[in-house]
């Protein structure tokens, strides 16, 4: 079922010249505006990994991707029902994120007709009781449905259209062959965050292989690529 966040952001990216539910090449796009399809995709990019690659033959598209920077939880007693509480959820979103989504997107992005957008968003998530499903999970937290997303607020957005874009998000100053864990150390996350942003890069073209220190792959920028 749509969410209010998913409709909100696709009448925002329409705008007033532009249209909602266009179907194009036998897909339903969420908006057109001018000459470029415009995709809100909330959930996984690998849900939308074919239809987009079959739509950039043609057309020009932008991939509209937003992160949960920070969330309100409002806890209602059943579906529909009665607010019982709200708290502010203790996870935050970053544009780093965004390499969580691109490990299953990187034959896809980069493209010269297509363009990816992160947009950082708060939304209040009304959310109830779930229905016993899943009781074997060790938090019951876990065990609720959700009723809807609401955007609240665009904290801030970033466009990629190149490998270029996304290694703008790294260290500035980083050793001329570096491993994961200067990554994870500069950029203050979990190493397996850092080994996510290397794979994607490395798949892309962006960095490659340039030998090992100890059991760490030791990787440089391509020299090939724009910087």
């Amino acid at each position: 079922m749509e969410t209010s966040l998913h409709r909100q952001l696709k009448a925002i990216y329409a705008g007033d010249d532009g249209c909602c539910e266009v179907v194009c090449d036998k897909y339903r796009i969420d908006a057109v505006r001018g000459d470029e399809l415009i995709e809100i995709q909330h959930g996984s990019l690998a849900a939308i990994r074919d239809k987009i690659r079959k739509l950039l033959a043609k057309h020009r598209v932008r991939i509209v991707k937003p992160i949960v920077a920070n969330k309100l939880l409002v806890k209602l007693d059943g579906c529909g029902g009665a607010e019982i509480s709200r708290r502010r959820s203790p996870k935050r979103g970053t544009l780093l994120d965004v390499f969580d989504e691109l490990v299953y997107f990187t034959r896809v992005f980069p493209h010269e007709r297509l363009t990816l957008e992160v947009v950082l968003v708060d939304v209040e998530e009304r959310r109830f009781p779930g229905r016993g499903k899943r009781r074997r999970r060790r938090s019951s937290e876990r065990d609720f449905q959700i009723e809807d997303q609401h955007l609240l607020q665009i904290v801030a957005s970033q466009t990629f259209a190149t490998t270029a874009d996304l290694k703008r998000l790294l260290p500035k100053r980083l050793p001329k062959q570096f491993h994961t864990a200067h990554l994870a150390e500069r950029l203050k996350t979990p190493r397996f965050t850092a080994q996510r942003i290397a794979y994607c890069l490395r798949q892309m073209g962006a960095v490659e292989i340039v030998g090992k220190q100890g059991n760490a792959i030791l990787y440089s920028y391509a020299s090939n690529k724009a910087a």
